[in-house]
């Protein structure tokens, strides 16, 4: 929270976001929406998954289910294949012989599909909102320049889980049996680091979301990257994207594929734009869980970094940077408005840099800095320094989750915000392996790509290319 993203956003906010009103060439209401689900052993929450799915004002074209699972599947299709029959939905399924990965999934739709957009849902992921995809799909084509859009991402809690299990489709799919939440662990243990881990996830959901990417939005019209368990895209930039880094990167993109395919729309200049209005929910990780899901997000930060550092260069090449929508003759005469519009094409990047490459070179210097200047402090025995800087940040956050809370709920959010503090910090202090391990594996041995790897063989992949449709 004292940290220049988070100034970055203020800034934003209090600016507020370009005024210019859009006047999209293309309809939303006809464009086709192809739905991809992605999953990986995701048992316990395919059924809520779909439920929430059909809950859609907005009917996608077609439902494809891609099980991931390789050789430790369990019955996710089986679950699936019930729900759908029971309730007439049309449902595609690929079943492939070993994992080879979300990133394969996304670039193998986006050119088998033949729609306007295509919708990349994960299989531990429900669609809070009942317009989402409605809403993603319509500020997808405010303008030409918006590449992906997506809601806000929070944890998936007992009560919505709840909550789906009672909706008419789940119901039938249920057939007259008692729902049993597979989620909800019976171990009073396993249950507490459940809870700590949910609500760790919604108090960096709310500054994450409620804060810091809304004042990216009023700044630069989007983000770094989109949120990637629930992203409408247009397909064919989609496609474009995999045409052009496949021969380079091949399909190990990173850990975190989201976390390179926002950069990677960046660098062209399109925007990653998201949604405060709607909502989706993730099964979050347990407590034990957190610290490798924090190794691969910040690990992959940084591997992107890496390999967009045209776009971290932004600042240094500010003066030189066109004014918004150079290139094109007559820009300040369009007929089509559209906000936040600039040029397009890698080679403007590399010259000019991209108004969202600020934020990503704070990011990276915020991911670095702090856990860096935590640790000299630590080492050096300055305990009144460390202390002083800890305890003000923290106060800072609690001020700013209270000031996010609904009304009537600001108390219970900031003693929130103060039990999972300790934890909060501890994954910071875990920054520094991270930070270690990115500089060794670069510098020392030349390795670039050392995040990307699979359980299995890679000779033995290209054997598996060919998935089983169902």
């Amino acid at each position: 929270m004292i940290g220049p993203s988070a100034l970055l956003s203020a800034l934003g906010r209090h600016r507020g976001p370009e005024t210019t009103v859009p006047t999209p060439v293309e309809d939303w209401r006809s464009a086709t929406v192809d739905v991809v689900i992605h999953a990986e052993r995701d048992q316990p929450g395919i059924v809520l998954c779909l439920a929430s799915l059909l809950r859609q004002t907005r009917v996608p074209r077609r439902v494809l289910l891609i099980d991931d699972g390789g050789a430790a599947r369990d019955h996710t299709v089986q679950l699936a294949r019930e729900f759908a029959r029971a309730n007439g939905l049309k449902l595609e399924v690929v079943v492939r012989a070993l994992s080879l990965g979300k990133a394969v999934t996304i670039k193998r739709q986006s050119r088998e599909f033949d729609g306007d957009v295509v919708f990349v849902l994960d299989a531990d992921t429900v669609l809070d909102s009942p317009d989402y995809i409605e809403s993603c799909v319509r500020e997808l084509h405010q303008g030409v320049g918006i590449a992906s859009a997506c809601g806000s991402v929070r944890p998936l809690l007992p009560a919505h889980r709840k909550a789906l299990a009672a909706t008419a489709s789940f119901r039938r799919w249920l057939a007259g049996d008692q729902y049993l939440d597979p989620q909800q662990p019976a171990d009073p243990v396993q249950r507490l680091w459940r809870w700590l881990g949910d609500h760790y996830g919604e108090c960096v959901a709310q500054i994450e979301q409620g804060l810091i990417q809304p004042g990216l939005m009023d700044r630069y019209g989007g983000t770094a990257s989109p949120f990637g368990k629930a992203v409408a895209y247009r397909r064919s930039y989609l496609k474009n994207l995999f045409d052009r880094y496949e021969p380079i990167r091949g399909d190990d993109l990173s850990e975190c594929e989201d976390l390179f395919i926002g950069p990677a729309l960046n660098n062209e200049g399109y925007r990653n734009v998201q949604l405060a209005e709607v909502v989706a929910r993730v099964h979050y990780p347990a407590l034990q869980q957190l610290p490798r899901r924090a190794y691969r997000w910040s690990a992959s930060f940084l591997q992107g970094g890496h390999y967009f550092d045209a776009l971290l260069r932004t600042p240094l090449r500010r003066r030189r940077r066109p004014p918004a929508g150079a290139g094109t003759p007559g820009a300040d005469l369009r007929r089509i408005q559209e906000a936040y519009r600039q040029p397009f094409g890698e080679r403007l990047t590399a010259s000019h840099g991209r108004p969202i490459g600020t934020a990503l070179l704070l990011g990276a210097l915020e991911r670095i800095g702090y856990p860096a200047v935590l640790g000299v402090l630590l080492l050096l025995g300055q305990w009144p320094a460390l202390a002083l800087l800890i305890g003000g940040e923290t106060v800072l956050a609690l001020l700013v989750l209270a000031r996010l809370a609904p009304p009537g709920q600001r108390a219970s959010a900031a003693l929130r915000g103060l039990l999972t503090t300790p934890l909060r910090y501890l994954l910071i202090f875990a920054e520094l392996f991270t930070l270690l391990h990115f500089a060794a594996q670069l510098w020392l041995t030349g390795r670039s790509r050392w995040l990307a790897h699979r359980d299995t063989p890679r000779l033995a992949l290209s054997a598996s290319r060919q998935g089983t449709r169902a």
